[in-house]
């Protein structure tokens, strides 16, 4: 059994793999392009000056800026809308170590040639060098002083994260991690066609005390235990590797090479399927806690329900099963669904979301609607259930998680009865966004929305920003670094959470202060539940 001093050491590797995934490809584009040199030589300046020096996309490079201020490397502050970006004493000794990245980021895009998923022979090649490097730490001599001790040990991490996320992430889909566990011990040849470049790996992952090597065949410590078990936390952070390998381009070259429906059919900065697998595994926790709303709504008298559900952003479907199935068996309502039934929705704008939901849903045995639907045009979706399904989307409770920052930009017209006060960094097609308009424009999005919710109110999972100050005082306690790298990036919008309830109420809206929760429950929270509605 791991002591909770063990586990809190480990907790804390994984968020530093989690940051070094996110940070090593923006680092490293940003001491080639000599724009670590720039800032050091100015001390003080703003992102616009280093954006039209280097011909850069000033959204972008915000985003990538404010990473390394949460990493603790430099400082960052926004005055009047204007992003600006200090020298601080770490921020020497970091940027003389970005070229330790070099290795994993070339890994990154090399391996991008190959399939997704599979361990094959050429990568591995690579990986056992880096391996070697790794071990050898990175080869670097031994540090004078604490501080420089610190910030290479961070570094080191990274390089870690990098070597065994995706790793992690392939093993832990492949249900490889439950494989090994059914075995008293495995060895290489067992389970993969390049056993000897396996092995490779085994041998490293036993390096970290990952499994105990005896001779040919491994067995799990309980460190490696922790980790397989936690595979999914890594599983959003790598599936935005895509995106990380056209770092060069979405900071100097072309903003829109993500997004040119010309060249891609289907998205290429993500892998959606490893994304939803990773998102799903964190989910469990979040929906303990909307469980309590749902049970006491559906308590009421039955004349006081809704008449069902709307889950925009419907998925896979997961969310809506799980609803019903807390509705069914632990409500009142549950024991009159022949009278009362429940119209349940899944609505989404990806059409192959759609169809997994359907096949989910018919597999549950579970009725429902399954339609298209787009979080930014909710008077399109009532106009579609009103005409086909004979019902009013105000009759309904909306529900729905992490989708409200994924909302499409759109320039905003609301005004702010208070300028914004949050330290975001939005870009939009690599245009630097002002944080007053991404307020605004969430404005927008709800005032939209208020009429739909006012009746039966809307239950949401939201993901949020820290301040960089806050997370760079709590590495390792924090995966807000890698967050705010893969929405900034692919143009999504998370706010800190008063930023987002101060929103809520400039609409007219109110959060039910008896079902809101934030995780963690600290000034770390990144993750919020709100159940609002008109006050």
């Amino acid at each position: 059994m791991l002591t909770k001093q063990e586990k809190q050491i480990f907790r804390e590797e994984l968020f530093r793999h989690l940051d070094g995934i996110a940070v090593a490809p923006v680092a490293y584009s940003l001491f080639k392009t000599k724009v670590t040199d720039y800032i050091i030589l100015h001390k003080t300046i703003t992102i616009s000056e280093i954006a039209k020096e280097f011909q850069g996309n000033e959204g972008y490079l915000n985003v990538g800026l404010r990473m390394l201020s949460s990493q603790g490397w430099l400082d960052y502050n926004i005055k009047k809308n204007t992003p600006i970006v200090s020298v601080n004493q770490h921020t020497g000794i970091a940027f003389d170590h970005f070229h330790l990245y070099e290795g994993v980021v070339d890994l990154l895009e090399y391996s991008g040639k190959f399939h997704r998923r599979k361990f094959e022979l050429e990568p591995f090649q690579k990986l056992e060098k880096l391996f070697k490097f790794y071990q050898n730490r990175l080869e670097l001599p031994v540090p004078e002083d604490q501080l420089t001790h610190t910030i290479q040990n961070q570094i080191l991490k990274h390089v870690e994260g990098i070597l065994v996320g995706p790793t992690i992430v392939h093993l832990g889909m492949g249900g490889m991690f439950h494989k090994y566990f059914m075995e008293a011990s495995f060895s290489a040849d067992e389970y993969h066609r390049f056993p000897e470049s396996f092995d490779t790996i085994l041998s490293f992952l036993s390096y970290l005390g990952w499994f105990h090597k005896n001779k040919e065949n491994y067995t799990f410590t309980n460190k490696g235990l922790f980790f397989a078990k936690r595979a999914t936390a890594y599983g959003v952070t790598v599936s935005y590797i895509p995106m990380f390998r056209q770092i060069d381009d979405l900071l100097f070259g072309n903003p829109k090479v993500l997004w040119n429906p010309a060249l891609h059919t289907n998205e290429i900065h993500v892998d959606r399927e490893m994304n939803v697998w990773g998102s799903g595994g964190a989910h469990t926790t979040y929906f303990k806690k909307i469980d309590e709303i749902i049970i006491s709504l559906f308590n009421k008298p039955l004349d006081e329900q809704p008449k069902g559900i709307l889950d925009m952003g419907c998925g896979n479907g997961a969310f809506l099963i799980h609803l019903f199935e807390i509705i069914a068996s632990k409500t009142l309502r549950g024991k009159h669904l022949d009278d009362y039934p429940l119209f349940l929705v899944g609505a989404d704008y990806n059409k192959a979301a759609l169809k997994v939901t359907r096949a989910n849903l018919i597999q549950a045995d579970i009725w429902a609607k399954v339609i298209w639907g787009d979080i930014s045009d909710p008077d399109l979706l009532e106009k579609d259930l009103k005409e086909n399904y004979k019902i009013e989307l105000k009759d309904l409770l909306s529900v729905r998680t992490f989708l409200d920052h994924n909302r499409i930009w759109s320039e905003p017209i609301a005004t702010l009865n208070a300028p914004s006060n949050s330290t975001g960094a939005f870009a939009f097609r690599g245009k630097l966004l002002h944080n007053d308009d991404v307020e605004r424009n969430l404005k927008d999005h709800f005032k939209k929305w208020a009429p739909h919710i006012s009746k039966f109110g809307l239950i949401v999972i939201e993901l949020h920003t820290i301040p960089p100050a806050i997370a760079a005082k709590n590495i390792g306690n924090t995966a807000a670094t890698a967050y705010d790298a893969t929405h900034g990036f692919s143009d999504q919008y998370i706010l800190e959470i008063d930023s987002f309830i101060k929103i809520i109420k400039e609409v007219g809206l109110e959060s039910n202060p008896d079902y809101f929760s934030k995780f963690p429950n600290s000034d770390l929270a990144t993750v919020s539940i709100n159940y609002i509605k008109g006050k």
